[in-house]
């Protein structure tokens, strides 16, 4: 049996505060002058794994620097935390590791942590990408509007997962807008998707003009805060966000009733799995980048995978289907941490298809 390991990180300062009661009145200014003294760590371990074709066991080890500090603090010292973690899962007979969150985006996008392990590394955004396709494509469906007659924006397009997404919905879509923060690179990102889709590829760096028309948003930045407000989606809107930190604004939530987010990549695992910690799914679900992790150490595939800025669609093709056979599947809708239920999507879709004929009245 090959096994694996998974690092994580605190997003924000007070999921420090939630789990350890002494922060729990801390400012983030404090927490942060502790979190950058607390070397790596394992903090869970995780069994009963298991498909008809595999099985797999492993662990989670917390890099404990909250989503600002992995950001924004030099990239070499960020390195030696994220491959301090990596040595960690070696000693535990770890075969291959995921980077999980912002540790995946961090410099190179892996390319140096894997370098200086002696195992293999992911950042598990082949299936990242597959599972946020999956939802978005499924959710736009149950919301009235056939991906084919969609107008989809991709926000973020620029980075690994954007790009892959991009050009996956680009070919399945009515019309593709891109939205990133560097104009020179979205032209050369539209050219290339231009190139293998066969239409026209618009982009922007105004995040509000680029959602003004869409049907479908992806968004996979690594803001370190909400970049997502209310007034820029249309009624009717379907967003995965996918980034962690999130990009939507917890407002969208509370102000629109007519529009919905779906989290990307929250999937079902097989077997009796039991992660012996709360990162805030329910039983038995986790993240697809996680669940890429899994996959590649129950088929027995150790090497480096997802890693770099560059995904290609073979590799999101590969790992669903390895996904389909170990019996990984998209888990159901959530938003903001809680499960969204037929019934929430039929409220929404009601009150867009109202809000829709006021707009056009």
């Amino acid at each position: 049996m090959k096994r694996f390991a998974f690092i994580i990180h605190p997003i924000d300062y007070r999921d420090v505060s939630r789990k350890f009661g002494i922060f729990r009145n801390a400012s983030q200014n404090t927490v942060e002058k502790v979190t950058k003294l607390i070397p790596p760590l394992k903090v869970s371990e995780i069994t009963g794994v298991r498909s008809d074709y595999g099985e797999t066991e492993g662990w989670f080890i917390a890099v404990p620097l909250i989503s600002n500090q992995l950001m924004n603090y030099p990239v070499e010292y960020v390195y030696q935390k994220i491959i301090k973690a990596g040595k960690i899962a070696e000693r535990l007979g770890a075969d291959i590791v995921g980077l999980g969150a912002l540790t995946s985006v961090v410099g190179d996008a892996g390319i140096t942590v894997a370098k200086n392990l002696d195992i293999a590394v992911t950042s598990g955004n082949s299936y990242t990408v597959a599972t946020a396709i999956e939802g978005a494509v499924k959710a736009s469906y149950l919301m009235g509007k056939d991906i084919r007659d969609a107008n989809v924006a991709v926000i973020g397009a620029t980075g690994s997962i954007g790009k892959v997404c991009a050009e996956i919905l680009g070919k399945q879509s009515k019309y593709i807008n891109l939205v990133g923060r560097n104009n020179d690179k979205l032209k050369e990102v539209s050219e290339d998707l231009k190139v293998k889709t066969g239409k026209k590829i618009n982009y922007t760096t105004d995040i509000k003009y680029g959602l003004e028309d869409a049907d479908v948003v992806i968004t996979v930045t690594s803001a370190i805060d909400a970049i997502i407000k209310p007034e820029y989606l249309k009624p009717g809107c379907v967003v995965c966000d996918v980034a962690r930190p999130r990009d939507v604004s917890k407002e969208v939530q509370e102000v629109r009733d007519d529009v919905l987010v779906i989290e990307g990549g929250v999937v079902e695992v097989p077997g009796d799995v039991n992660f012996n910690f709360n990162f805030g799914f329910p039983p038995k679900t986790s993240y697809a980048c996680m669940a890429e992790t899994m996959i590649l150490a129950m088929e027995q595939k150790i090497e480096n995978y997802s890693l770099g800025r560059e995904l290609t669609v073979k590799q999101v093709e590969d790992i669903a289907l390895l996904a389909k056979k170990h019996g990984f599947k998209l888990g159901g809708f959530r938003s903001f941490e809680r499960p969204v239920s037929n019934e929430q999507i039929s409220f929404i879709k009601k009150n867009a298809l109202k809000n829709r004929k006021k707009i056009e009245a």
